[in-house]
This record gives structure tokens, C-alpha cells and sequence, in this order.
């Protein structure tokens, strides 16, 4: 499964927000059914980031994931650098391609 998370900074709160969330990716890396996070940067405005997420159980995603204490603590402090809640969708990979 694929999610996507999109993040809104708040002016001037990039680097904060950039260090929480690689605080964060750092212990979902320990996560089982955790395969891979990509950080990414809007290239036109800076204070849009975007998470490609990918998991092996969307079940697990949607449950266990969604309540560990790291997610939930970073939820609350969150409200420091970010303009809103994350837009997050959910997608399931149907074909793959690379050169």
C-alpha cells in the first residue's frame, strides 16, 4: 500500500518541522510492515512537503500505526509548525515501472 501525506508548514517553521518529521520517519523505521518513506519538497513553495509512504499492511497502517505513541505525540506537537491536520490518501500500487 501506498499513502500519501501531504504536510502545510507554517512560515518560517521548515527546519522544525523538517527535524520532527525525520525524528519521527527514524522510529517508524522500526515499524513492522514498514517498507519505505520519501521525504519531498515542493520545489515551488518550500513549506508544502510531501511524504510517499509504503506498507506492506494497510490494516496495520490504519490500526496499530495510527496509535503508537510516537505518531500521536508528534500529532500534538505538531500544531507548533504546521498549518492543519495532513492531507492523507491511500493508494495500492497496480503497476510498477523504472529504466
Amino acid at each position: 500500500m501506498v499513502v500519501i501525506v501531504k504536510y502545510k508548514i507554517l512560515p518560517g517553521k521548515n527546519d522544525v518541522a523538517i527535524a520532527a518529521l525525520t525524528s519521527l520517519i527514524e522510529i517508524v523505521l522500526e515499524e513492522p510492515y514498514f517498507i519505505s518513506i520519501k521525504m519531498n519538497v515542493d520545489l515551488n513553495d518550500p513549506e508544502n512537503i510531501l511524504l510517499y509512504e509504503e506498507w506492506k499492511d494497510g490494516n496495520y497502517y490504519n490500526g496499530e500505526h495510527k496509535n503508537t505513541p510516537h505518531l500521536i505525540e508528534f500529532m500534538r506537537t505538531s500544531r507548533e509548525f504546521l498549518s492543519g491536520a495532513p492531507e492523507i490518501t491511500q493508494w495500492e500500487t497496480i503497476k510498477t515501472f523504472t529504466a
